[in-house]
């Protein structure tokens, strides 16, 4: 499944404030949907299959990507959930949109592919780079790249940086102090809910 590229607003409308996606709000008040109603009370399924698509479209990932983090945080000790969350929030697109370096998740993501980012001295253009404490990220040192980055600067969209990472907006540098703990997610969300759809597959 390829990652999906049409209106984000309407996905926001339908599943709730997700930070990553967009920074537009919707002036319409009701839910997304055909006379904004539901027919029926959601069932199980459903409740699930939502929490999922709030991680997928929030971070950009794609089905097999997804279900690929959620056996990697099956293999390592701990809570399933939380694991698989700072696996999304360590990729190195969304540490770029939390160092507010970006609007959004997608915008991280053109910088990323388009070479504007250095990680530890190298340019680095895979968004799914996964960010370990002590990685030192920067915007390349060039005209279009830091020009770009001070524009985004210019209209912040998130109110707090995460209390793993610390950045400096003069030279454009941010740092990974640690693994994010799960009250700095900006992502309102049930994460319990996706490991169940998945065991459930």
């Amino acid at each position: 499944m390829s990652r999906y590229r049409g209106p984000r607003l309407r996905i926001s409308r339908r599943l709730g404030d997700l930070p990553g996606l967009t920074r537009k709000t919707s002036k319409k008040a009701a839910p997304a949907g055909e006379h904004s109603q539901q027919s029926r009370k959601p069932s199980e399924y459903s409740l699930r299959l939502e929490e999922k698509q709030k991680l997928k479209f929030n971070y950009g990932v794609n089905e097999r990507q997804l279900s690929k983090y959620i056996k990697i945080a099956k293999k390592v000790p701990g809570s399933t959930g939380l694991i698989l969350l700072q696996i999304l929030e360590m990729r190195l697109d969304n540490t770029i949109f939390r160092l507010g370096l970006s609007p959004t998740i997608p915008a991280a993501r053109q910088l990323v592919n388009h070479g504007h980012v250095i990680v530890n001295k190298k340019i680095v253009s895979i968004c799914s780079y996964q960010c370990k404490p002590g990685d030192i990220i920067q915007i390349k040192n060039k005209y279009s790249s830091q020009d770009l980055v001070k524009n985004y600067l210019n209209f912040p969209t998130l109110a707090s940086i995460p209390n793993h990472l610390e950045v400096d907006t003069k030279i454009l540098q941010g740092k990974v102090n640690g693994i994010i703990d799960r009250e700095w997610v900006a992502l309102q969300m049930n994460e319990l809910l996706v490991v169940e759809y998945y065991s459930r597959k």
